[in-house]
């Protein structure tokens, strides 16, 4: 079965037309399928327009937050109640077409964990378009999985990528990112995208601002979860041998003007290169003691399971027997 999760902030004008989409794209390939919407604290009917979905339909699920706690709160909650094999998430201003849930299918079953829609024809305001650019080559710079689209709300995956991921801040954009890292097979697929006809856009510059500190934290957790030190240890590291050498080179220089009185030079207390060294020295020995006061919070808390990801598991069938 395949568990649709919308998430639903003011958006009561579509919510009837995007269910009977849902279900004319479902019925193109024969899917059964669940529709669950989350109101992310709604102001308008949006509660009010999903309780008459769900008294009409048995396939409809519903679960209403006490306020707004984001996009990414709202998915982690559906995906939590989902009952099906393969979860789609998509937004609910029609923007997303479900048109195109079969073609979604069939790439999944080339062979793929993860599809990840992209918005090849992209129907938004320039400036919505062109910061979006730039965030997917940063995206695919830092993580090493190149998608034409992070920001896209069509994801399609399997119910055991859903089992492997937590869900916090704006994480949710980065389903793919977090996948690929823990072994998954990520793919990507052209899709309609439609102008918005209800409602208005939730972007602003500060989801911009917040969605590039998420990557940022995506990457640490990506790359080094497990071991901080050594990404913390490798800056330490290198502040420290350039304050090592910019002490050591001034010590040779002092011992040169005062001890040997080879050269004549400025005084060392006065010259700008000594404030960098002491301050890369205390920086570096900072970021060691991070790293591994770091690494005692990871093998103290840590879990084995989530260090790494099982695809299948093959039983003993039977006991040996010694000769």
């Amino acid at each position: 079965m395949l568990s649709i999760i919308v998430p639903v902030l003011n958006e009561a004008d579509s919510l009837r037309e995007l269910f009977d989409q849902v279900t004319r794209g479902c019925a193109a390939c024969g899917q059964e399928f669940e529709l669950i919407f989350i109101d992310d604290g709604s102001t308008d009917t949006s509660w009010s327009v999903i309780q008459g979905l769900a008294a009409e339909h048995l396939q409809v699920g519903a679960i209403r937050f006490r306020r707004n706690f984001g996009k990414a709160a709202a998915l982690s909650a559906g995906m939590k109640s989902t009952r099906g094999d393969l979860i789609l998430m998509m937004d609910a201003d029609l923007q997303d077409d479900p048109a195109e849930i079969p073609a979604l299918l069939r790439k999944l079953n080339d062979g793929y964990d993860v599809i990840n829609g992209w918005k090849q024809r992209r129907l938004d305001p320039w400036h919505k378009v062109y910061p979006s650019k730039v965030f997917n080559g940063l995206a695919g710079w830092l993580t090493g999985l190149w998608l034409h689209d992070h920001n896209c709300g069509l994801k399609l995956f399997r119910a055991e990528v859903a089992k492997e991921l937590r869900l916090y801040g704006e994480l949710h954009r980065f389903i793919p990112v977090l996948a690929h890292a823990r072994g998954f097979k990520v793919g990507e697929l052209a899709v309609n995208h439609r102008s918005r006809q209800h409602g208005v856009s939730k972007y602003g510059v500060r989801r911009f601002i917040r969605g590039f500190l998420d990557l940022l934290t995506v990457k640490f957790l990506t790359g080094f979860g497990q071991r901080p030190q050594h990404m913390l240890g490798a800056i330490g590291l290198g502040c420290f041998a350039f304050g090592l050498a910019g002490m050591g080179y001034l010590s040779l220089l002092w011992v040169l003007m005062n001890v040997v009185r080879l050269v004549e030079a400025e005084p060392i207390g006065s010259r700008p290169l000594l404030f960098y060294s002491l301050g890369a020295l205390l920086l570096g020995a900072q970021a060691i003691s991070l790293g591994l006061l770091a690494e005692l919070i990871v093998a103290n808390t840590g879990r084995e399971e989530d260090t790494y990801s099982v695809r299948e598991r093959l039983a003993p069938q039977g006991q040996g027997s010694a000769s």
